[in-house]
């Protein structure tokens, strides 16, 4: 009874494990796209909760401009994350953005924290979370020879030794 069980176990792991493999990087990719079309739109149209703290943070530059031009470049980070044609573009614009998304941490740390260093606030929460979105853009980025590399059975840094 128990190896029924166990086996049952196995077949559905291996059914939901399977379809996460084969649908987390699409869905990964889009979500970036939907994140950075969703934000730089808001800051487009001068309605982003962000909006303050890039001023405050960038302040050698007119908000007015920069902002929106922020906007533009996160639209733009978005809409070439959709296609898998275009993710390297994406990434490297990506990567061109986000340490100025750091930037408040530095010269806003009051800010970003309740008590320095552990206790964000809710800037400094959505400062942080953009590690996640790095990280999720290099698993986007490295799919792009995804074919190559299970052909020459590279395995992940993670990946349990076989």
């Amino acid at each position: 009874m128990q190896v029924d069980k166990t086996q049952k176990l196995g077949k559905i792991d291996y059914k939901v494990t399977r379809w996460m493999y084969k649908y987390g990087k699409p869905l990964l990719r889009i979500s970036i796209a939907v994140v950075f079309i969703w934000f730089g739109a808001l800051k487009v149209v001068f309605d982003s909760p962000a909006q303050e703290l890039i001023a405050a943070t960038v302040f050698w530059f007119d908000p007015e401009i920069f902002i929106p031009i922020l906007g533009v470049w996160e639209v733009l980070i978005g809409l070439l994350m959709l296609s898998r044609k275009t993710i390297r573009i994406a990434v490297i614009l990506l990567f061109l953005q986000m340490p100025g998304t750091f930037l408040p941490l530095i010269i806003l740390p009051e800010v970003c924290f309740e008590d320095f260093p552990f206790v964000l606030t809710t800037e400094g929460q959505y400062i942080i979370k953009n590690l996640v979105i790095i990280a999720a853009a290099i698993v986007a980025g490295g799919s792009v020879r995804e074919r190559e590399f299970v052909e020459q059975d590279l395995k992940s840094a993670d990946a349990e030794n076989e």
